[in-house]
Protein backbone atom coordinates (compact mmCIF):
# COMPACT_ATOMS: atom_id res chain seq x y z
CA UNK A 1 0.00 0.00 0.00
CA UNK A 2 2.95 2.23 -0.44
CA UNK A 3 2.11 3.75 -3.52
CA UNK A 4 -1.35 5.22 -1.95
CA UNK A 5 -1.32 9.46 -1.79
CA UNK A 6 -1.66 10.28 2.56
CA UNK A 7 -5.08 11.52 3.25
CA UNK A 8 -3.65 14.40 4.90
CA UNK A 9 -0.40 16.42 4.48
CA UNK A 10 2.10 17.46 6.90
CA UNK A 11 0.78 20.65 7.67
CA UNK A 12 -2.69 19.30 8.47
CA UNK A 13 -1.35 16.43 10.62
CA UNK A 14 0.12 18.67 12.89
CA UNK A 15 -2.07 21.36 12.95
CA UNK A 16 -4.50 18.37 14.57
CA UNK A 17 -1.50 17.30 16.55
CA UNK A 18 -1.38 20.59 18.22
CA UNK A 19 -5.41 20.02 18.86
CA UNK A 20 -4.86 17.47 20.62
CA UNK A 21 -1.76 18.49 22.90
CA UNK A 22 -4.16 20.85 24.92
CA UNK A 23 -6.57 19.81 27.91
CA UNK A 24 -8.23 16.80 27.22
CA UNK A 25 -10.62 15.98 30.35
CA UNK A 26 -13.78 13.62 31.25
CA UNK A 27 -16.89 15.44 31.49
CA UNK A 28 -19.64 13.09 32.39
CA UNK A 29 -21.29 10.08 31.53
CA UNK A 30 -25.01 9.97 29.91
CA UNK A 31 -26.76 6.36 30.78
CA UNK A 32 -30.24 8.33 28.79
CA UNK A 33 -30.76 11.20 26.60
CA UNK A 34 -31.74 13.66 29.87
CA UNK A 35 -28.25 13.87 31.26
CA UNK A 36 -26.18 14.44 27.56
CA UNK A 37 -24.26 17.38 28.45
CA UNK A 38 -25.21 21.13 26.68
CA UNK A 39 -24.76 21.13 22.58
CA UNK A 40 -22.51 23.99 22.74
CA UNK A 41 -19.42 22.47 20.76
CA UNK A 42 -19.50 20.20 17.72
CA UNK A 43 -19.33 16.47 18.40
CA UNK A 44 -17.10 13.45 17.01
CA UNK A 45 -18.87 9.94 18.57
CA UNK A 46 -16.85 6.33 18.15
CA UNK A 47 -18.63 3.46 17.89
CA UNK A 48 -17.41 -0.10 17.73
CA UNK A 49 -17.88 -3.42 18.94
CA UNK A 50 -17.07 -5.36 22.13
CA UNK A 51 -13.02 -6.14 22.25
CA UNK A 52 -12.31 -3.99 19.15
CA UNK A 53 -9.73 -1.96 20.90
CA UNK A 54 -11.67 1.47 21.33
CA UNK A 55 -10.80 2.49 24.72
CA UNK A 56 -6.66 1.90 23.59
CA UNK A 57 -7.47 3.98 20.38
CA UNK A 58 -9.09 6.71 22.66
CA UNK A 59 -6.05 6.95 24.66
CA UNK A 60 -3.91 6.67 21.85
CA UNK A 61 -5.38 9.27 20.07
CA UNK A 62 -5.07 11.98 23.45
CA UNK A 63 -1.84 10.68 24.23
CA UNK A 64 -3.15 9.39 27.86
CA UNK A 65 -2.85 6.14 29.09
CA UNK A 66 -6.10 5.81 30.91
CA UNK A 67 -8.41 8.51 29.86
CA UNK A 68 -10.85 5.76 28.35
CA UNK A 69 -11.16 3.17 30.74
CA UNK A 70 -11.39 -0.62 29.47
CA UNK A 71 -14.63 -2.12 30.92
CA UNK A 72 -13.72 -5.66 32.37
CA UNK A 73 -17.00 -7.46 31.35
CA UNK A 74 -17.57 -6.28 27.63
CA UNK A 75 -21.41 -4.98 27.29
CA UNK A 76 -21.60 -3.72 30.65
CA UNK A 77 -21.04 -0.02 30.19
CA UNK A 78 -24.07 1.49 28.51
CA UNK A 79 -23.55 5.21 28.62
CA UNK A 80 -22.29 7.74 26.31
CA UNK A 81 -19.19 9.17 27.67
CA UNK A 82 -18.44 12.37 26.67
CA UNK A 83 -14.89 13.88 26.70
CA UNK A 84 -13.85 17.76 26.64
CA UNK A 85 -11.32 18.62 24.37
CA UNK A 86 -9.20 22.16 24.07
CA UNK A 87 -9.04 25.39 26.52
CA UNK A 88 -11.21 27.08 25.78
CA UNK A 89 -13.51 24.07 25.20
CA UNK A 90 -13.12 23.16 21.14
CA UNK A 91 -15.18 20.10 20.53
CA UNK A 92 -15.83 17.03 22.50
CA UNK A 93 -15.17 13.11 21.63
CA UNK A 94 -18.06 10.91 22.53
CA UNK A 95 -17.83 7.24 23.35
CA UNK A 96 -20.21 5.08 22.91
CA UNK A 97 -21.06 2.03 24.66
CA UNK A 98 -19.34 -1.39 22.70
CA UNK A 99 -21.76 -3.49 20.48
CA UNK A 100 -21.92 -7.21 19.30
CA UNK A 101 -21.72 -8.45 22.92
CA UNK A 102 -23.41 -12.50 22.89
CA UNK A 103 -23.55 -12.68 26.40
CA UNK A 104 -25.61 -9.64 27.31
CA UNK A 105 -29.43 -9.89 28.49
CA UNK A 106 -31.97 -8.41 25.92
CA UNK A 107 -32.95 -5.94 28.29
CA UNK A 108 -29.37 -4.64 27.88
CA UNK A 109 -29.41 -4.76 24.37
CA UNK A 110 -32.61 -3.13 23.51
CA UNK A 111 -31.47 -0.15 26.04
CA UNK A 112 -28.23 0.08 23.90
CA UNK A 113 -30.26 0.36 20.99
CA UNK A 114 -32.95 3.32 21.74
CA UNK A 115 -29.93 5.22 23.46
CA UNK A 116 -27.48 4.98 21.03
CA UNK A 117 -30.18 5.62 17.68
CA UNK A 118 -31.62 8.20 19.80
CA UNK A 119 -28.65 10.16 19.75
CA UNK A 120 -27.46 9.27 16.77
CA UNK A 121 -31.00 10.79 15.17
CA UNK A 122 -31.01 13.75 17.64
CA UNK A 123 -27.78 15.02 18.21
CA UNK A 124 -27.55 18.39 15.73
CA UNK A 125 -23.77 18.87 16.89
CA UNK A 126 -22.83 15.31 15.97
CA UNK A 127 -20.40 16.17 12.91
CA UNK A 128 -19.33 12.70 12.44
CA UNK A 129 -18.99 9.08 14.06
CA UNK A 130 -15.46 6.73 13.34
CA UNK A 131 -16.42 3.44 13.13
CA UNK A 132 -13.96 0.91 14.38
CA UNK A 133 -13.46 -1.87 12.55
CA UNK A 134 -11.14 -5.20 13.83
CA UNK A 135 -8.52 -5.97 10.98
CA UNK A 136 -8.26 -9.53 12.00
CA UNK A 137 -11.74 -10.01 11.28
CA UNK A 138 -13.18 -6.92 8.90
CA UNK A 139 -16.63 -6.08 8.63
CA UNK A 140 -19.10 -8.30 10.47
CA UNK A 141 -22.74 -8.58 10.50
CA UNK A 142 -22.75 -6.58 14.06
CA UNK A 143 -20.85 -4.13 12.51
CA UNK A 144 -23.16 -3.61 9.07
CA UNK A 145 -26.00 -3.20 11.98
CA UNK A 146 -24.33 -0.05 13.27
CA UNK A 147 -23.47 1.23 9.98
CA UNK A 148 -27.11 0.60 8.52
CA UNK A 149 -28.13 2.55 11.50
CA UNK A 150 -25.90 5.95 10.60
CA UNK A 151 -27.17 5.68 7.03
CA UNK A 152 -30.56 5.65 8.17
CA UNK A 153 -29.83 8.40 10.79
CA UNK A 154 -28.16 10.34 7.48
CA UNK A 155 -25.01 10.38 10.28
CA UNK A 156 -21.77 11.14 8.19
CA UNK A 157 -19.25 7.99 9.47
CA UNK A 158 -15.49 7.06 8.74
CA UNK A 159 -14.18 3.45 8.91
CA UNK A 160 -11.44 2.72 10.88
CA UNK A 161 -9.66 -0.63 11.18
CA UNK A 162 -7.73 -1.15 14.59
CA UNK A 163 -5.04 -3.91 15.84
CA UNK A 164 -3.24 -3.78 11.83
CA UNK A 165 -0.30 -5.17 13.04
CA UNK A 166 -1.96 -8.29 14.81
CA UNK A 167 -2.84 -9.11 10.71
CA UNK A 168 -0.04 -9.79 8.45
CA UNK A 169 0.48 -7.54 5.47
CA UNK A 170 -1.09 -9.10 2.22
CA UNK A 171 -4.06 -9.61 4.74
CA UNK A 172 -4.58 -6.65 5.87
CA UNK A 173 -4.25 -5.02 2.58
CA UNK A 174 -7.02 -7.56 1.40
CA UNK A 175 -9.06 -6.48 4.24
CA UNK A 176 -8.43 -3.00 3.81
CA UNK A 177 -9.91 -3.19 0.06
CA UNK A 178 -12.68 -5.28 0.86
CA UNK A 179 -13.69 -2.32 3.76
CA UNK A 180 -13.03 0.47 1.14
CA UNK A 181 -15.47 -1.07 -1.21
CA UNK A 182 -18.11 -1.69 1.64
CA UNK A 183 -17.61 1.93 2.28
CA UNK A 184 -17.92 3.58 -1.42
CA UNK A 185 -21.63 1.01 -1.31
CA UNK A 186 -22.88 3.23 1.63
CA UNK A 187 -24.57 6.79 1.25
CA UNK A 188 -23.39 7.97 4.86
CA UNK A 189 -19.96 6.90 4.48
CA UNK A 190 -16.42 8.51 3.68
CA UNK A 191 -14.85 6.44 1.37
CA UNK A 192 -11.51 6.77 2.62
CA UNK A 193 -10.80 4.44 5.92
CA UNK A 194 -8.25 4.83 8.45
CA UNK A 195 -5.78 1.80 9.30
CA UNK A 196 -4.70 2.46 12.89
CA UNK A 197 -2.47 0.14 15.72
CA UNK A 198 -2.89 1.77 19.22
CA UNK A 199 0.42 0.07 20.11
CA UNK A 200 2.61 1.07 17.42
CA UNK A 201 0.73 4.52 17.01
CA UNK A 202 0.11 3.85 13.16
CA UNK A 203 -2.41 5.85 11.63
CA UNK A 204 -2.31 7.68 15.05
CA UNK A 205 -1.96 11.06 13.28
CA UNK A 206 -4.05 10.81 10.29
CA UNK A 207 -6.39 9.55 13.23
CA UNK A 208 -6.61 13.34 14.99
CA UNK A 209 -6.51 14.86 11.59
CA UNK A 210 -9.86 13.25 10.77
CA UNK A 211 -11.60 13.96 13.63
CA UNK A 212 -10.46 17.86 13.39
CA UNK A 213 -11.75 17.79 9.32
CA UNK A 214 -15.19 16.41 10.72
CA UNK A 215 -15.69 18.95 12.92
CA UNK A 216 -14.73 21.80 10.86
Amino acid sequence: MSDVQPLFDEETLEVARKRFAGRVEFLKSAPALNFLPSDEVPEVAFAGRSNVGKSSLLNALVGRKALARTSVTPGRTQELNFFDVGEPLAFRLVDMPGYGFAKAPKDIVKKWRFLVNDYLRGRQVLKRALVLIDSRHGIKEVDREILEMLDRAAVSYRMVMTKADKVKATDLAAIVAATEAEARKRPAAHPDIIVTSSEGGMGIPELRAAVIEAIG
